[in-house]
């Protein structure tokens, strides 16, 4: 006889189209019902997109048949919310799973590699605690945490009575990255689990005191490790960084499937490396220009602004004092201030 484990395990092989983890996994499976040899089942999606409900019915029918002994009928139901029902049904995995004194989780994350997230990172948390906001930043690119440079500190945390991590602070901002766990150059050579253990315990394992903002700077890509650190982060929102060309912007488009998956809302997209101003006066748009504006209207997220290339940008980012604190009036630190304070705008 058919039973409700049996149905369950069959529908775990059935992966979410364009990531390794399965639909059981994500929480899609809302109800089997099992009527002799005929079985029911019901999925509700979070994204409004009937063409992946119809792909995930399809799959699920497949899997069932050929996985169920005797079966006589699959019938497998997709709910697929409309675009206003996605952006106001279900609460994000911030609202459910409060931690007490953030007050908001921020997560900043990127398509690809390359394109200056975690420059954006130090800058905007920088740039809030220049606002007035208690800050803290969160490396959470274990493999490769940039953080410590390029905020200008490498000293391991301390522990209290507690027995908590007491996060480093620089430039007013609390930190903590893997970067000041480990010895030099030493690789970080994990599994998918050590990593979602390690960032549970930054989270909860530190004493982070009291903060209006903690930005969690994610690791490149869109993959399982960028899912799971967002299923154990509870965010409140994300942010999503780019550069002009096309190459960028068509991983964009996987980043918000990322936050829509998790139900996270997206609070906007940032354009880097947006042009670069000569000596004589001259704009040079290397990248392309204007593609993140256009790709955020294309989306119907938010356009929180563009940063240009600047060399003081660079430079701060090397010599471990972000342009926000070394130049705070210059126009690079404008930039960021500027995105900021939209940030402050959405978030009150």
């Amino acid at each position: 006889m058919t039973t409700h484990d049996a149905i369950l395990a069959v529908l775990k092989t059935v992966k979410y189209p364009g990531y390794s983890r399965d639909i059981v996994s994500f929480g899609l499976v809302k109800d089997i019902q099992i009527d002799g040899d005929a079985v029911g089942v019901m999925i509700e999606l979070t994204t409004p997109n009937p063409e992946l409900g119809n792909q995930i019915a399809e799959a699920a029918r497949l899997a069932l048949r050929d996985r169920i002994e005797g079966l006589t009928d699959a019938h497998v139901q997709v709910r697929v919310p409309t675009a206003q029902q996605a952006a106001t049904a279900a609460p994000s995995t911030g609202a459910r799973n409060r931690i007490p004194g953030l007050t908001r989780i921020i997560a900043i994350a990127s398509g690809k590699g390359g394109v200056g997230k975690s420059t954006c990172s130090v800058n905007l948390a920088c740039a809030l605690r220049q606002l007035g906001a208690t800050v803290g930043l969160l490396d959470c690119d274990i493999y490769g945490p940039s953080i410590p440079l390029m905020m200008g500190l490498n000293q391991r945390p301390t522990v209290n009575a507690e027995e908590k991590l007491i996060p480093p602070v620089a430039h007013g901002v609390k930190l903590m990255s893997m970067g000041f766990l480990i010895e030099g150059d030493q690789p970080v050579i994990w599994r998918g689990p050590m990593i979602q253990k390690t960032i549970q315990q930054f989270i909860h394992q530190v004493d982070w005191g009291t903060l209006d903002y903690l930005l969690v700077d994610l690791p490149p890509g869109t993959g399982d490790a960028q899912l799971s650190l967002c299923q154990t982060v509870p965010l409140d929102g994300g942010v999503i960084v780019t550069t002009p060309q096309e190459a960028s912007l068509g991983v964009v488009r996987k980043g918000v499937a990322m936050f829509e998956k998790v139900n996270v809302p997206l609070l906007g997209l940032i354009e880097n490396m947006s042009y670069f101003t000569a000596p004589d006066g001259s704009r040079v748009e290397i990248f392309g220009h204007g593609g993140g504006q256009a790709e955020a209207k294309r989306k119907g997220i938010p356009f929180l602004g563009e940063v240009p290339l600047f060399t003081a940008i660079r430079e701060g980012g090397d010599n471990g004092i972000p342009v926000v604190v070394a130049a705070p009036n210059s126009a690079p630190a404008m930039a960021f201030l500027d995105i900021a304070r939209i940030l402050q705008t959405l978030q009150a």
